[in-house]
C-alpha cells in the first residue's frame, strides 16, 4: 500500500530518536550489555510500538539495551533504507515493508538468512512467502495486518442516515448525499504523494476477483494496468472524485494528520487510506475506536463486494550487524504472543496479528472489527505487491496527478505500466 508498495510509513510526526541506552554496541569486561540500534518509520503509531515493545523486550533481556531511531516515510525513507544497507551502515534491526518492496533491497547480499530458524517458529507459514526471496526468508511480522480501503465516519452516516456501499454506484449516492450537506466527501492528503494510492492499490481485490490471473500475467509481462480494463478502473476511480468535486479544500497542500483530522472531527466523511493510521488520533480523539469504520474499495457488483488486505512489515537484521544473535533474540521477541501483547499496549491494533498464538483485545476498534468481518467471510485478498514482485517507484507520483485532474485515468495508467518496467528489468524477471 507500504505499505509500498503503498509506502506503509507516513510523516505523522517529526522524525525523532528516543534513547535508551548509551552504552557501547560491544561489550566490555566492566560491561556486559549488548546495544543494539533499531530503524523505524517516523509514523507517530511506529513510534509509539516500538517504544512499547523495546521496553517489554529490555526487561525481560536485561543485558540487550536498544537504540531506536527514525527515517521518514514514502520514497524518501525507501532510499535511505536502501542507501544504508548498500553502504553497510544498517542498524542491527531495521522496521520496513514486507512483500514487493524487499526485492529491491537483494536481501541475499544484504540481510541475515532466517530459513529454518528458531526466531520463525510462531510465524505462521502463509506468512512466510512476503519476506522471502529465491526460496529464503529474511523477516518476521511486525504489527498487525492492515486494511487498505475506506476508513468512514460513522456518526455522519448515522447522520445522513446513509449505509456502507458495496458498489461505486452506492458510494457515489453517498458521496452527493455527503456534498450536499456541505461536508468533503473524500478527503486527500497529497502533500504526502504516498497517502494518494489507495483508490488504485486498494482496488486490486476487485481487479482479482474480475480478472484471476491478472497477478501472474502481470508478473509476467502478459497483462497491463493500461489494457485490462478491471485494473485501469482504479485510475478512473481516482480521477472521477476530483471531477465531481469531491475532495476537500486544499487536497494539494494537506499532509496525513490533516486528513486524520478532518476524518475525526467529522468535517470529511471518507478517506482512501490504511487502517493502520489510526491509533495515532485515540490520544485526541478517543471516539476514534468506536466513531471510524472501514470499507472496501467498491466495485461494480454488490454480491462480489470485499477488501484488499495488507501484510504486516517485517523486522529485519542487515549482514553488517556485529550483534546478530542478540538482534536474532529481538527478533524471536517481536515474532511471538509475548512480542504482539507489547505492541496492542503501544498501539491499538487495526487488524489480526500474523503470530500464532495471539488474540484482540475485547474492546478492539471498530476498524478492526470491520476488517476481520471481511476476513471471516472470505471475502478478501492480498495487495498486489504480495504476490508479484512487480512494483514502480513512481507510482505515488502519478497518482497524484491522476488524482488532481492534471493526468487522465488512461494515461495514468499507461505511465504505470512503463515505471514497473526497469524494476521488472533488474529483478530479473521471465518475459521483460
Amino acid at each position: 500500500m507500504k505499505a509500498a508498495h503503498l509506502k506503509l510509513g507516513a510523516a505523522a510526526a517529526v522524525a525523532i530518536m528516543f534513547m535508551t541506552s548509551c552504552g557501547s554496541s560491544e561489550p566490555s569486561a566492566k560491561d556486559s550489555t549488548v546495544t543494539l540500534s533499531l530503524l523505524i518509520d517516523n509514523a507517530e503509531a511506529t513510534v509509539a510500538a516500538a517504544k512499547s515493545v523495546v521496553q517489554a523486550f529490555e526487561a525481560a533481556n536485561p543485558t540487550i539495551k536498544i537504540e531506536t531511531e527514525t527515517r521518514p516515510g514514502g520514497t524518501e525513507g525507501d532510499n535511505i533504507v536502501k542507501t544504508r544497507l548498500s553502504t553497510g551502515d544498517m542498524s542491527d534491526v531495521f522496521w520496513y515493508n514486507s512483500g514487493s518492496l524487499i526485492q529491491a533491497l537483494n536481501p541475499g547480499q544484504s540481510m541475515v538468512d532466517l530459513t529454518g530458524d528458531p526466531v520463525l517458529a510462531q510465524v505462521p507459514k502463509s506468512y512466510l512467502p512476503v519476506v522471502t526471496q529465491a526460496g529464503k526468508v529474511y523477516g518476521v511480522p511486525q504489527g498487525t495486518a492492515a486494511g487498505g480501503g475506506i476508513l468512514y465516519n460513522r456518526k455522519i452516516y448515522a447522520d445522513l442516515r446513509l449505509q456502507p456501499p458495496k458498489t461505486w454506484a452506492e458510494f457515489t449516492a453517498n458521496n452527493d448525499k455527503i456534498k450536499a450537506a456541505g461536508l468533503a466527501p473524500v478527503i486527500s492528503t497529497f502533500k504526502e504523494t504516498w497517502t494518494s494510492q489507495l483508490f488504485v492499490l486498494g482496488d486490486f481485490y476487485n481487479v482479482q476477483t474480475a480478472v484471476p490471473s491478472f497477478a501472474a500475467d502481470y508478473t509476467a509481462n502478459k497483462a497491463k494496468y493500461a489494457t485490462t480494463p478491471a485494473a485501469t478502473a482504479g485510475f478512473q476511480r481516482l480521477a472521477e472524485v476530483h471531477a465531481k468535486g469531491y475532495l476537500n479544500k486544499g487536497f494539494g497542500s494537506a499532509k496525513l494528520d490533516d486528513g486524520l483530522k478532518l476524518l475525526a472531527e467529522g468535517k470529511g466523511a471518507h478517506y482512501p487510506m490504511l487502517t493502520f493510521v489510526l491509533p495515532a488520533l485515540i490520544e485526541k480523539y478517543p471516539s476514534v475506536k468506536t466513531d471510524i469504520g472501514f470499507f472496501g474499495i467498491p466495485g461494480d457488483d454488490a454480491a462480489k463486494h470485499g477488501a484488499t488486505i495488507w501484510e504486516p512489515g517485517a523486522a529485519y537484521i542487515p549482514k553488517s550487524s556485529e550483534n546478530v544473535e542478540a538482534a536474532k533474540k529481538f527478533l524471536a521477541f517481536i515474532a511471538s504472543p509475548a512480542g504482539t501483547d507489547a505492541y496492542t499496549k503501544g498501539v491499538a491494533p487495526t487488524g489480526p496479528y500474523r503470530i500464532e498464538g495471539t488474540s484482540l483485545p475485547a474492546d478492539v476498534m471498530q476498524v478492526a472489527k470491520d476488517l476481520g468481518a471481511y476476513i471471516d467471510s472470505g471475502a478478501s485478498a492480498p495487495a498486489l505487491e504480495f504476490v508479484s514482485p512487480v512494483k514502480g517507484p513512481s507510482l505515488e507520483q502519478i497518482t497524484v496527478a491522476v488524482g488532481s485532474g492534471l493526468t487522465a485515468a488512461a494515461e495514468g495508467a499507461a505511465q504505470y505500466d512503463k515505471d514497473v518496467e526497469k524494476q521488472a528489468k533488474q529483478l530479473g524477471l521471465a518475459g521483460w
